[in-house]
Protein backbone atom coordinates (compact mmCIF):
# COMPACT_ATOMS: atom_id res chain seq x y z
CA UNK A 1 0.00 0.00 0.00
CA UNK A 2 1.38 3.41 -1.03
CA UNK A 3 0.72 5.84 1.83
CA UNK A 4 1.00 9.65 1.42
CA UNK A 5 4.49 10.87 2.27
CA UNK A 6 3.21 13.83 4.29
CA UNK A 7 1.14 11.43 6.39
CA UNK A 8 4.13 9.15 6.95
CA UNK A 9 6.43 12.02 7.93
CA UNK A 10 3.93 13.28 10.46
CA UNK A 11 3.41 9.82 11.97
CA UNK A 12 7.18 9.29 12.26
CA UNK A 13 7.54 12.60 14.09
CA UNK A 14 4.66 11.74 16.36
CA UNK A 15 5.54 8.12 17.19
CA UNK A 16 9.33 8.28 17.28
CA UNK A 17 10.79 4.85 18.06
CA UNK A 18 7.34 3.23 17.67
CA UNK A 19 7.09 4.34 14.05
CA UNK A 20 8.67 1.22 12.52
CA UNK A 21 6.28 -1.05 14.41
CA UNK A 22 3.35 1.16 13.34
CA UNK A 23 4.43 0.93 9.69
CA UNK A 24 4.70 -2.86 9.89
CA UNK A 25 1.05 -3.06 10.97
CA UNK A 26 0.01 -2.15 7.40
CA UNK A 27 1.47 -5.44 6.16
CA UNK A 28 -0.89 -7.41 8.39
CA UNK A 29 -4.42 -8.47 7.52
CA UNK A 30 -7.23 -6.20 8.64
CA UNK A 31 -8.88 -7.20 11.90
CA UNK A 32 -12.46 -8.52 11.63
CA UNK A 33 -15.09 -8.15 14.37
CA UNK A 34 -18.76 -8.61 15.10
CA UNK A 35 -20.98 -7.58 17.99
CA UNK A 36 -23.81 -9.76 19.31
CA UNK A 37 -27.19 -8.01 19.20
CA UNK A 38 -28.63 -8.65 22.65
CA UNK A 39 -31.98 -7.23 21.54
CA UNK A 40 -32.53 -10.37 19.47
CA UNK A 41 -30.44 -13.18 20.96
CA UNK A 42 -27.98 -14.23 23.64
CA UNK A 43 -25.32 -15.11 21.08
CA UNK A 44 -25.38 -18.90 21.45
CA UNK A 45 -26.48 -19.44 17.87
CA UNK A 46 -23.67 -17.19 16.63
CA UNK A 47 -21.06 -18.99 18.74
CA UNK A 48 -22.25 -22.31 17.29
CA UNK A 49 -21.68 -21.16 13.71
CA UNK A 50 -18.43 -19.16 13.92
CA UNK A 51 -15.03 -19.33 15.58
CA UNK A 52 -15.08 -16.26 17.85
CA UNK A 53 -12.58 -14.67 20.22
CA UNK A 54 -13.52 -12.04 22.81
CA UNK A 55 -12.69 -8.36 22.30
CA UNK A 56 -11.43 -7.13 25.71
CA UNK A 57 -13.08 -3.70 25.68
CA UNK A 58 -16.57 -4.81 24.58
CA UNK A 59 -18.47 -7.55 26.41
CA UNK A 60 -20.63 -8.34 23.37
CA UNK A 61 -17.80 -7.95 20.82
CA UNK A 62 -15.83 -10.75 19.19
CA UNK A 63 -13.08 -11.19 16.62
CA UNK A 64 -13.82 -13.68 13.87
CA UNK A 65 -11.56 -15.55 11.50
CA UNK A 66 -10.93 -13.54 8.34
CA UNK A 67 -11.64 -16.61 6.20
CA UNK A 68 -15.20 -16.85 7.54
CA UNK A 69 -18.03 -14.86 5.96
CA UNK A 70 -20.62 -14.19 8.69
CA UNK A 71 -22.11 -11.37 6.62
CA UNK A 72 -23.55 -13.97 4.24
CA UNK A 73 -25.25 -15.99 6.98
CA UNK A 74 -28.94 -16.29 7.84
CA UNK A 75 -28.19 -15.00 11.33
CA UNK A 76 -26.75 -11.80 9.89
CA UNK A 77 -29.91 -11.22 7.88
CA UNK A 78 -31.90 -11.77 11.05
CA UNK A 79 -29.92 -9.12 12.94
CA UNK A 80 -28.36 -11.53 15.43
CA UNK A 81 -25.12 -9.56 15.15
CA UNK A 82 -23.60 -6.47 13.56
CA UNK A 83 -20.27 -6.68 11.73
CA UNK A 84 -18.28 -3.85 13.28
CA UNK A 85 -14.66 -2.77 13.39
CA UNK A 86 -13.34 -3.79 16.85
CA UNK A 87 -11.81 -0.42 17.80
CA UNK A 88 -15.10 1.33 17.03
CA UNK A 89 -16.86 -0.76 19.70
CA UNK A 90 -14.88 1.00 22.45
CA UNK A 91 -16.63 4.32 21.88
CA UNK A 92 -20.16 3.41 22.98
CA UNK A 93 -18.74 1.36 25.85
CA UNK A 94 -17.32 4.62 27.21
CA UNK A 95 -20.62 6.57 27.14
CA UNK A 96 -22.00 5.32 30.47
CA UNK A 97 -25.49 4.79 29.04
CA UNK A 98 -28.21 3.81 31.51
CA UNK A 99 -31.64 2.34 30.78
CA UNK A 100 -34.12 5.17 30.32
CA UNK A 101 -31.56 7.67 28.99
CA UNK A 102 -32.27 10.01 26.10
CA UNK A 103 -29.39 9.54 23.65
CA UNK A 104 -28.41 11.27 20.41
CA UNK A 105 -26.09 9.71 17.83
CA UNK A 106 -25.40 12.84 15.81
CA UNK A 107 -23.44 11.38 12.86
CA UNK A 108 -24.90 7.90 12.93
CA UNK A 109 -24.60 6.16 9.53
CA UNK A 110 -24.23 3.30 8.83
CA UNK A 111 -25.57 2.41 12.29
CA UNK A 112 -23.04 0.26 14.12
CA UNK A 113 -22.71 2.57 17.09
CA UNK A 114 -26.46 3.38 17.11
CA UNK A 115 -27.35 -0.30 17.32
CA UNK A 116 -24.79 -0.68 20.12
CA UNK A 117 -26.44 2.23 21.97
CA UNK A 118 -29.82 0.55 21.48
CA UNK A 119 -28.48 -2.60 23.17
CA UNK A 120 -27.42 -0.49 26.16
CA UNK A 121 -30.90 1.10 26.39
CA UNK A 122 -32.70 -2.28 26.24
CA UNK A 123 -35.83 -0.88 24.56
CA UNK A 124 -36.11 1.90 27.19
CA UNK A 125 -35.64 5.66 26.85
CA UNK A 126 -35.17 7.30 23.47
CA UNK A 127 -32.49 7.02 20.79
CA UNK A 128 -32.32 9.68 18.08
CA UNK A 129 -29.99 8.63 15.25
CA UNK A 130 -29.17 11.38 12.78
CA UNK A 131 -27.37 11.36 9.44
CA UNK A 132 -27.22 14.50 7.31
CA UNK A 133 -26.70 12.70 3.97
CA UNK A 134 -30.09 11.28 2.85
CA UNK A 135 -28.70 8.19 1.08
CA UNK A 136 -26.69 7.25 4.17
CA UNK A 137 -29.70 7.95 6.39
CA UNK A 138 -31.62 5.29 4.45
CA UNK A 139 -28.86 2.74 5.08
CA UNK A 140 -28.89 3.74 8.76
CA UNK A 141 -32.65 3.20 8.92
CA UNK A 142 -32.35 -0.21 7.27
CA UNK A 143 -29.76 -1.32 9.81
CA UNK A 144 -31.88 -0.08 12.72
CA UNK A 145 -34.72 -2.19 11.31
CA UNK A 146 -32.55 -5.29 10.81
CA UNK A 147 -31.32 -5.08 14.41
CA UNK A 148 -34.89 -5.01 15.76
CA UNK A 149 -34.60 -1.64 17.50
CA UNK A 150 -37.92 -0.40 18.87
CA UNK A 151 -37.11 3.00 20.40
CA UNK A 152 -35.20 4.84 17.67
CA UNK A 153 -36.07 7.93 15.66
CA UNK A 154 -33.96 8.24 12.50
CA UNK A 155 -33.54 11.78 11.14
CA UNK A 156 -31.62 13.38 8.28
CA UNK A 157 -30.80 16.91 9.46
CA UNK A 158 -27.82 19.19 9.84
CA UNK A 159 -26.53 19.35 13.44
CA UNK A 160 -27.22 23.10 13.70
CA UNK A 161 -30.85 22.61 12.62
CA UNK A 162 -31.33 19.97 15.32
CA UNK A 163 -29.71 22.27 17.88
CA UNK A 164 -32.23 25.03 17.15
CA UNK A 165 -35.14 22.76 18.11
CA UNK A 166 -33.71 20.37 20.72
CA UNK A 167 -31.96 22.45 23.35
CA UNK A 168 -30.94 20.68 26.55
CA UNK A 169 -32.69 17.43 25.63
CA UNK A 170 -30.12 14.61 25.74
CA UNK A 171 -28.39 12.78 28.60
CA UNK A 172 -25.72 11.39 26.27
CA UNK A 173 -24.56 12.53 22.83
CA UNK A 174 -22.21 10.68 20.51
CA UNK A 175 -20.30 12.78 17.98
CA UNK A 176 -18.64 10.19 15.75
CA UNK A 177 -17.32 12.99 13.60
CA UNK A 178 -16.67 12.90 9.86
CA UNK A 179 -12.88 12.80 9.54
CA UNK A 180 -9.96 12.23 7.17
CA UNK A 181 -10.14 8.48 7.84
CA UNK A 182 -6.43 7.83 8.39
CA UNK A 183 -7.19 5.03 10.82
CA UNK A 184 -9.04 3.16 8.07
CA UNK A 185 -6.23 3.12 5.48
CA UNK A 186 -5.55 -0.59 6.11
CA UNK A 187 -9.25 -1.49 6.01
CA UNK A 188 -10.23 0.83 3.16
CA UNK A 189 -7.41 1.69 0.73
CA UNK A 190 -9.74 4.11 -1.12
CA UNK A 191 -9.44 6.43 1.89
CA UNK A 192 -5.78 6.93 0.96
CA UNK A 193 -6.74 8.52 -2.37
CA UNK A 194 -9.07 11.00 -0.63
CA UNK A 195 -6.49 12.12 1.94
CA UNK A 196 -4.80 15.53 1.86
CA UNK A 197 -3.51 18.04 4.44
CA UNK A 198 -6.20 20.48 3.28
CA UNK A 199 -8.92 17.91 3.92
CA UNK A 200 -7.54 17.30 7.42
CA UNK A 201 -7.90 21.01 8.23
CA UNK A 202 -11.39 21.16 6.68
CA UNK A 203 -12.43 18.21 8.83
CA UNK A 204 -11.13 19.94 11.96
CA UNK A 205 -13.25 23.03 11.38
CA UNK A 206 -16.34 20.95 10.64
CA UNK A 207 -15.77 18.84 13.76
CA UNK A 208 -15.61 21.92 16.00
CA UNK A 209 -18.88 23.14 14.52
CA UNK A 210 -20.60 19.81 15.14
CA UNK A 211 -19.41 19.81 18.75
CA UNK A 212 -20.90 23.28 19.26
CA UNK A 213 -24.28 21.98 18.10
CA UNK A 214 -23.95 19.01 20.45
CA UNK A 215 -23.35 21.33 23.43
CA UNK A 216 -26.67 23.08 22.78
CA UNK A 217 -28.55 19.78 22.91
CA UNK A 218 -26.92 18.34 26.06
CA UNK A 219 -28.54 18.35 29.49
CA UNK A 220 -26.87 19.58 32.65
CA UNK A 221 -24.40 16.94 33.90
CA UNK A 222 -24.64 15.22 30.54
CA UNK A 223 -21.87 13.52 28.56
CA UNK A 224 -20.59 14.05 25.01
CA UNK A 225 -18.32 11.38 23.56
CA UNK A 226 -16.27 12.65 20.63
CA UNK A 227 -14.66 10.10 18.32
CA UNK A 228 -12.86 9.83 15.00
CA UNK A 229 -11.14 7.12 12.98
CA UNK A 230 -8.06 9.21 12.24
CA UNK A 231 -4.56 9.63 13.69
CA UNK A 232 -4.47 13.37 12.99
CA UNK A 233 -3.67 15.52 16.04
CA UNK A 234 -5.48 18.41 14.33
CA UNK A 235 -8.73 16.43 14.25
CA UNK A 236 -8.27 14.85 17.68
CA UNK A 237 -6.35 16.53 20.50
CA UNK A 238 -6.48 19.99 18.91
CA UNK A 239 -10.26 19.75 18.53
CA UNK A 240 -10.66 18.72 22.18
CA UNK A 241 -8.19 21.39 23.34
CA UNK A 242 -10.04 24.08 21.36
CA UNK A 243 -13.36 22.88 22.71
CA UNK A 244 -12.19 22.99 26.34
CA UNK A 245 -10.83 26.51 25.91
CA UNK A 246 -14.31 27.69 24.93
CA UNK A 247 -16.30 25.50 27.35
CA UNK A 248 -14.84 25.63 30.85
CA UNK A 249 -17.88 23.77 32.19
CA UNK A 250 -16.63 20.56 30.52
CA UNK A 251 -13.80 18.23 31.47
CA UNK A 252 -12.33 15.08 29.96
CA UNK A 253 -13.02 12.10 32.20
CA UNK A 254 -11.54 8.61 32.23
CA UNK A 255 -13.06 5.98 29.98
CA UNK A 256 -14.11 2.49 31.00
CA UNK A 257 -11.15 0.92 29.19
CA UNK A 258 -7.92 2.91 28.90
CA UNK A 259 -5.98 2.84 25.65
CA UNK A 260 -3.06 5.17 24.72
CA UNK A 261 -2.78 8.81 25.86
CA UNK A 262 -2.93 11.76 23.49
CA UNK A 263 0.01 13.42 21.70
CA UNK A 264 1.26 16.90 20.82
CA UNK A 265 2.60 17.97 17.46
CA UNK A 266 6.21 17.46 18.60
CA UNK A 267 5.50 13.90 19.66
CA UNK A 268 5.46 14.46 23.42
CA UNK A 269 2.54 13.33 25.57
CA UNK A 270 -0.11 15.72 26.84
CA UNK A 271 -0.63 16.11 30.56
CA UNK A 272 -3.78 16.60 32.64
CA UNK A 273 -7.06 16.69 30.68
CA UNK A 274 -5.81 15.60 27.27
CA UNK A 275 -3.93 12.66 28.74
CA UNK A 276 -7.37 11.21 29.45
CA UNK A 277 -8.25 11.07 25.75
CA UNK A 278 -7.81 7.70 24.06
CA UNK A 279 -5.90 6.61 20.99
CA UNK A 280 -6.12 3.13 19.53
CA UNK A 281 -3.13 2.23 17.35
CA UNK A 282 -3.08 -0.89 15.14
CA UNK A 283 0.42 -1.79 16.37
CA UNK A 284 -0.75 -1.69 20.01
CA UNK A 285 -4.22 -3.25 19.83
CA UNK A 286 -6.11 -5.68 17.60
CA UNK A 287 -8.10 -3.04 15.78
CA UNK A 288 -7.84 -0.14 13.34
CA UNK A 289 -6.94 3.45 14.25
CA UNK A 290 -9.41 5.30 16.48
CA UNK A 291 -9.58 8.24 18.87
CA UNK A 292 -12.18 9.19 21.46
CA UNK A 293 -12.68 11.53 24.39
CA UNK A 294 -15.37 11.47 27.09
CA UNK A 295 -16.50 15.05 27.84
CA UNK A 296 -18.48 15.53 31.05
CA UNK A 297 -20.54 18.67 31.64
CA UNK A 298 -20.57 20.19 35.13
CA UNK A 299 -22.38 23.46 34.38
CA UNK A 300 -25.98 24.33 33.60
CA UNK A 301 -27.32 23.51 30.17
CA UNK A 302 -29.59 25.55 27.95
CA UNK A 303 -33.16 25.43 29.13
CA UNK A 304 -34.95 22.49 27.57
CA UNK A 305 -37.03 23.93 24.73
CA UNK A 306 -38.77 21.25 22.74
CA UNK A 307 -42.31 20.05 22.30
CA UNK A 308 -43.33 16.40 22.38
CA UNK A 309 -44.77 14.79 19.29
CA UNK A 310 -48.52 14.62 19.70
CA UNK A 311 -50.47 11.47 18.94
CA UNK A 312 -51.81 11.70 15.40
CA UNK A 313 -53.59 8.59 14.19
CA UNK A 314 -56.32 7.35 11.88
CA UNK A 315 -59.00 5.84 14.19
CA UNK A 316 -59.97 3.18 11.64
CA UNK A 317 -56.37 2.12 11.20
CA UNK A 318 -55.82 1.93 14.96
CA UNK A 319 -58.99 -0.14 15.40
CA UNK A 320 -57.86 -2.65 12.77
CA UNK A 321 -54.38 -2.79 14.27
CA UNK A 322 -55.68 -3.47 17.78
CA UNK A 323 -57.84 -6.30 16.48
CA UNK A 324 -54.85 -7.77 14.64
CA UNK A 325 -52.63 -7.32 17.71
CA UNK A 326 -55.09 -9.14 19.96
CA UNK A 327 -55.27 -12.04 17.55
CA UNK A 328 -51.54 -12.37 16.82
CA UNK A 329 -49.40 -10.91 19.63
CA UNK A 330 -48.80 -11.51 23.31
CA UNK A 331 -47.52 -7.94 23.76
CA UNK A 332 -49.06 -4.52 23.14
CA UNK A 333 -47.63 -1.61 21.18
CA UNK A 334 -49.22 1.82 21.32
CA UNK A 335 -50.13 2.86 17.77
CA UNK A 336 -49.67 6.56 18.45
CA UNK A 337 -48.63 8.00 15.09
CA UNK A 338 -49.80 7.70 11.48
CA UNK A 339 -47.91 8.78 8.39
CA UNK A 340 -50.39 8.25 5.59
CA UNK A 341 -51.59 4.65 5.92
CA UNK A 342 -48.61 3.57 8.03
CA UNK A 343 -48.84 3.19 11.81
CA UNK A 344 -45.94 3.70 14.22
CA UNK A 345 -45.25 3.19 17.88
CA UNK A 346 -43.20 6.22 18.88
CA UNK A 347 -40.93 6.03 21.94
CA UNK A 348 -41.89 8.07 25.00
CA UNK A 349 -40.32 11.52 24.93
CA UNK A 350 -40.19 11.79 21.12
CA UNK A 351 -39.80 15.44 20.08
CA UNK A 352 -42.10 17.05 17.53
CA UNK A 353 -41.09 15.78 14.13
CA UNK A 354 -42.85 18.46 12.06
CA UNK A 355 -40.37 20.01 9.66
CA UNK A 356 -37.72 17.34 10.22
CA UNK A 357 -36.67 14.89 7.51
CA UNK A 358 -37.82 11.65 9.16
CA UNK A 359 -36.53 8.30 7.93
CA UNK A 360 -38.00 6.26 10.80
CA UNK A 361 -40.45 7.39 13.48
CA UNK A 362 -39.90 4.69 16.06
CA UNK A 363 -41.20 1.17 15.47
CA UNK A 364 -43.20 0.81 12.27
CA UNK A 365 -46.17 -1.45 13.07
CA UNK A 366 -47.67 -1.85 9.63
CA UNK A 367 -50.18 -0.48 7.15
CA UNK A 368 -53.93 -0.10 7.02
CA UNK A 369 -54.88 -1.38 3.56
CA UNK A 370 -58.42 -1.89 2.22
CA UNK A 371 -60.03 -2.20 5.66
CA UNK A 372 -57.39 -4.61 6.94
CA UNK A 373 -54.08 -4.33 8.78
CA UNK A 374 -50.86 -5.80 7.39
CA UNK A 375 -47.88 -5.99 9.77
CA UNK A 376 -44.52 -4.52 8.81
CA UNK A 377 -41.20 -6.30 8.43
CA UNK A 378 -39.81 -3.93 11.09
CA UNK A 379 -42.32 -5.27 13.61
CA UNK A 380 -41.33 -8.86 12.83
CA UNK A 381 -37.65 -8.04 13.33
CA UNK A 382 -38.37 -6.47 16.72
CA UNK A 383 -40.38 -9.42 18.09
CA UNK A 384 -39.23 -12.40 20.12
CA UNK A 385 -40.69 -15.90 20.04
CA UNK A 386 -42.71 -15.56 23.25
CA UNK A 387 -44.29 -12.31 22.04
CA UNK A 388 -46.30 -13.90 19.21
CA UNK A 389 -49.13 -16.44 19.04
CA UNK A 390 -47.80 -18.44 16.09
CA UNK A 391 -44.26 -19.29 15.05
CA UNK A 392 -42.82 -21.09 12.02
CA UNK A 393 -39.39 -22.44 13.01
CA UNK A 394 -37.05 -23.26 10.12
CA UNK A 395 -33.82 -25.17 9.67
CA UNK A 396 -30.95 -23.58 7.77
CA UNK A 397 -32.03 -24.90 4.36
CA UNK A 398 -35.59 -23.64 4.69
CA UNK A 399 -34.41 -20.37 6.23
CA UNK A 400 -32.32 -19.75 3.12
CA UNK A 401 -35.35 -20.55 0.97
CA UNK A 402 -37.39 -18.06 2.99
CA UNK A 403 -34.80 -15.32 2.48
CA UNK A 404 -34.97 -15.94 -1.28
CA UNK A 405 -38.77 -15.50 -1.26
CA UNK A 406 -39.87 -19.11 -1.71
CA UNK A 407 -43.11 -20.62 -0.42
CA UNK A 408 -42.68 -23.04 2.49
CA UNK A 409 -44.61 -25.86 4.10
CA UNK A 410 -46.57 -24.83 7.19
CA UNK A 411 -48.73 -27.75 8.21
CA UNK A 412 -51.40 -27.03 10.85
CA UNK A 413 -50.55 -23.29 11.06
CA UNK A 414 -53.15 -20.75 9.98
CA UNK A 415 -52.85 -16.96 9.85
CA UNK A 416 -49.84 -14.73 10.49
CA UNK A 417 -46.77 -16.49 11.88
CA UNK A 418 -43.35 -15.18 12.85
CA UNK A 419 -40.57 -16.95 10.95
CA UNK A 420 -37.70 -17.98 13.25
CA UNK A 421 -34.25 -19.47 12.77
CA UNK A 422 -32.29 -20.55 15.86
CA UNK A 423 -34.42 -18.26 18.01
CA UNK A 424 -33.91 -15.20 15.78
CA UNK A 425 -36.84 -13.63 13.94
CA UNK A 426 -36.52 -13.27 10.15
CA UNK A 427 -39.91 -11.89 9.09
CA UNK A 428 -43.56 -12.78 8.53
CA UNK A 429 -45.39 -15.47 6.65
CA UNK A 430 -49.13 -16.03 6.27
CA UNK A 431 -50.24 -19.64 6.48
CA UNK A 432 -53.32 -21.52 5.24
CA UNK A 433 -52.75 -24.77 7.15
CA UNK A 434 -50.65 -26.27 4.36
CA UNK A 435 -48.33 -23.61 2.94
CA UNK A 436 -46.76 -20.40 4.17
CA UNK A 437 -47.01 -17.41 1.87
CA UNK A 438 -43.69 -15.59 2.03
CA UNK A 439 -43.82 -11.97 3.26
CA UNK A 440 -40.07 -11.34 3.32
CA UNK A 441 -39.63 -7.93 1.61
CA UNK A 442 -38.83 -8.28 -2.09
CA UNK A 443 -36.08 -5.67 -1.87
CA UNK A 444 -34.21 -7.78 0.68
CA UNK A 445 -34.53 -11.18 -0.95
CA UNK A 446 -31.38 -13.17 -1.72
CA UNK A 447 -32.13 -14.38 -5.24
Amino acid sequence: MQLPQEFLSRMEKMLGEEYAEFLTSYDKDKIQGLRINCLKCDGKAVFDEFDLRSIPWCESGYYFNGEERPGKSVLHEGGAFYIQEPSAMAVVESMGIQCGDTVLDLCAAPGGKSSQIACKLQDSGLLVSNEIIPSRAKILSQNIERMGVRNCIVLSQSPDTLAERLKGVFDRILVDAPCSGEGMFRKNPLAVDEWSPANVENCKQRQLGILESAVEMLKSDGVIVYSTCTFSIQENEEVIDGFLQIHDDFEVVDSKFKFCDGYTLDGSKFNDQLAKTNRIFPHKFDGEGHFFAVLKRSGEASQCKYALQSSKTDPKAVKEYKAWQKENLNVEFDANLSFGQTLYCMPDGTPRLDGFKVERAGLQLGQYLKNRFEPSHALAMALKEDEVKKVLTLDKQDAEKYLSGQTLDAKDIKGWALVMYKGVSLGWCKCDGVYAKNHYPKGLRKL
